[in-house]
């Protein structure tokens, strides 16, 4: 499918988005920055909240962040739309002690986050992102430029990299960020220069790697968007675009949420599996007047839709995907299918979907595995488990999922983002 003008301004904005976003973190700052200007009221978790008919918020609560917008005609019994994703991404992410090296390098101690795709890792100058935790209690963001690399070892020193190339996840994923002794340098100094901060006051860190490459829109009629951390982020920002142009005449309460730690199971505070949804959506109602009868209403006429990315068909790998159903790039977003409920969605949630896409004027894909082939999960079911919510699994289909690069369609993106606006609209 030819992009448009549309397709491509909204793929550079995203780009633009996952170079604001190295880490999830940032993503959080990032989403809460741009709500805040499209008129979105930042609330702290341990202040009291004003919720009232009308009212638009948005709390971050680490490297996750929870927006709301509430119909001016909203009540006590009011149901909620959600469209949940989630902001991190597979990584490597700085150990105790990062500053580590021999034989004249410089090398930094990392430890494999998620479940990333080792050998596209070679070869790209990476970032270093995240947060530092001070002596007095407060985070501060700090984030690289390319300061990293993890080089690849020439094929005249490996006649058979080509045929069994593999990676030992400890000795051969230790980046070089220079030349020199480890006694005279401080990884930790160079992330915490970035933030203007004295590295000796970090107390505590979190930080990983993101690729230091700028997003791109390439190939016939431009059909391609590559970037890093579009598991999730593409998502992310769908949602986002979508809730910036929303406005607050919609017929539920409309939610955005972005979750922690999916790539590492959710169960944190800040991820799908913890408290951070229920916790918002129960004040919410508090602040609506809602009782226990009313809350357990609303919920019952409520729905949730999960967004993250699935598999396009690959044409070097058709064995892999199931010989029927094919989704490709640019032929628009995927509804997600297991029967073994990795995905949550069942009959209901693939009809409602329908509909959704229907009216922004969007074709949807049907994505399901490889019978042969194991399939990975979502917060989809993790939502619904915790919370009751009627919930559907969706996102774009993807082809190098979990490469340090990713490839997605540009036209994707867009029906995404307008599938979003549509679902809260109702």
């Amino acid at each position: 499918m030819t992009s448009s003008h549309t397709d491509v301004r909204h793929a550079e904005d995203l780009a633009d988005f996952v170079a604001a976003s190295p880490s999830s973190y940032h993503a959080a700052a990032e989403v809460a920055r741009r709500l805040g200007e499209a008129g979105f009221s930042a609330l702290r978790e341990a202040d009291a909240w004003d919720v009232r008919p009308g009212s638009r918020n948005v709390v971050v609560r680490e490297g996750a962040v929870i927006a709301w917008s509430v119909p001016r005609h909203a009540d006590a019994r009011t149901g909620f739309h959600v469209f949940g994703a989630h902001s991190d991404s597979p990584a490597f992410k700085l150990k105790p002690q990062p500053t580590t090296g021999r034989y004249g390098w410089l090398q930094a101690g990392v430890e494999i986050y998620g479940g990333p795709l080792l050998t596209s890792w070679l070869d790209r100058e990476l970032r270093l992102a995240g947060r530092l935790v001070l002596d007095d209690g407060t985070h501060v963001l700090a984030a690289t430029g390319p300061l990293l690399r993890l080089p690849q070892l020439a094929i005249h020193l490996d006649r058979e990299a080509n045929e069994h190339l593999a990676l030992h996840k400890q000795s051969h994923t230790q980046p070089v960020w220079g030349v020199g002794s480890p006694d005279s340098a401080d990884l930790l100094a160079e992330v915490a220069a970035t933030a203007g901060v004295d590295a000796s006051r970090i107390r505590g860190y979190d930080i990983v790697t993101a690729d230091a490459a700028h997003g791109a829109v390439f190939g016939k009629d431009d059909a391609f968007f590559a970037s890093g951390r579009l598991d999730d982020l593409a998502s992310v920002h769908a949602g986002l675009v979508a809730f910036e142009d929303l406005g607050d005449d919609h017929p539920h309460i409309a939610v955005l949420a972005v979750f922690d730690h999916e790539e590492v199971g959710s169960a944190t505070r800040s991820g799908a599996a913890g408290p951070f949804l229920a916790d918002v959506l129960e004040r919410i109602q508090r602040g609506l007047g809602a009782d226990r009868e009313e809350q357990m209403r609303a919920l019952a006429d409520s729905w949730c839709v999960s967004s993250d990315v699935g598999h396009s068909v690959h044409p070097n790998y058709p064995d892999k995907h199931d010989p029927v159903v094919q989704p490709v790039l640019g032929s628009g977003p995927i509804l997600k299918i297991n029967a073994n409920q990795r995905y949550a969605t069942d009959g209901a949630g693939a009809a409602a979907w329908h509909g959704w896409c229907a009216a922004a004027g969007v074709v949807s894909q049907e994505f399901v595995s490889n019978n042969a082939v194991p399939c990975g999960s979502t917060i989809g079911p993790i939502t619904a488990t915790r919370l009751g919510l009627r919930t559907v699994d969706v996102g774009i289909p993807l082809l190098s999922m979990h490469s340090a690069r990713e490839l997605a369609g540009t036209h994707d993106l867009t029906a995404l983002s307008r599938a979003a606006g549509a679902f809260w609209r109702g």
